[in-house]
């Protein structure tokens, strides 16, 4: 499944490349590696990638800032790398668009694994559905095999983790999901993040496509139950 997936590592520290580079490659990925934020978004601008994992703290540019930026116009997968363990600064990261979170000191082989976990449920062919979904007359159209999500006419960018989100609640309108059940639906029951970041997802989701977030119109609370679409 590896073969042709080009992962972007990026990371200040050479040992810390060489053996993530070392890793990936022994699983079948083809690596670009980097040292600083501007040379990364360089790389990232004219090549194709498929997954970056990011470390935070960079010369020249932040990992955040980096990842805002991308974030701008790409839902390209991002790992983020950091020795921050506080469960808000996972937050904060995924908040900008990060789609996993790994703190240092890390496993190489964990990081492998979520790598290929992330590769699998983003790549992967797993949509019967209609290639283009219109909801009210326009106001929100879904390319699924695009993954481009427009508002209004409008392009607007998710993590691919929004948009496996909002896939998951938009094609089956009106069921409510807990947050566990919403996480296997949307990522597999092989995901290994933890249920409450479903709710930063929710929220940035409900900023893009909302017109009123605080009072939308389709991704709906159910009080003590999660959530469900309707539109």
């Amino acid at each position: 499944m590896n073969e042709n997936f080009r992962i972007l590592v990026v990371d200040d520290e050479q040992k810390v490349l060489n053996v993530i580079e070392a890793y990936l490659i022994k699983e079948g990925f083809e690596v670009l590696t980097s040292m600083d934020g501007e040379d990364a978004l360089n790389i990232f601008k004219n090549e194709p990638i498929h997954l970056i994992i990011l470390d935070l703290m960079l010369p020249k540019m932040s990992g955040e800032e980096v990842c805002t930026k991308i974030r701008a116009t790409s839902s390209v997968p991002i790992i983020m790398l950091t020795a921050k363990i506080q469960e808000d600064n996972k937050i904060d990261g995924l908040s900008i668009g990060a789609d996993d979170y790994v703190t240092k000191p890390f496993s190489n082989r964990e990081l492998v694994s979520r790598v290929k976990a992330i590769i699998r449920r983003t790549y992967r062919d797993n949509s019967p559905l209609a290639e283009l979904l219109i909801i009210n007359d326009g106001d929100l159209e879904i390319n699924i095999e695009k993954m481009v999500v427009k508002k209004q006419g409008l392009p607007i960018t998710l993590t691919s983790n929004e948009f496996k989100i909002l896939i998951a609640l938009l094609t089956n309108p009106g069921q409510v999901f807990s947050r566990e059940q919403l996480v296997n639906k949307a990522f597999g029951t092989d995901y290994d993040g933890f249920d409450r970041t479903v709710d930063t997802h929710i929220k940035n989701i409900r900023y893009k496509i909302e017109g009123n977030p605080k009072n939308p119109r389709y991704i709906i609370s159910i009080y003590g139950m999660g959530y469900k679409f309707q539109g």
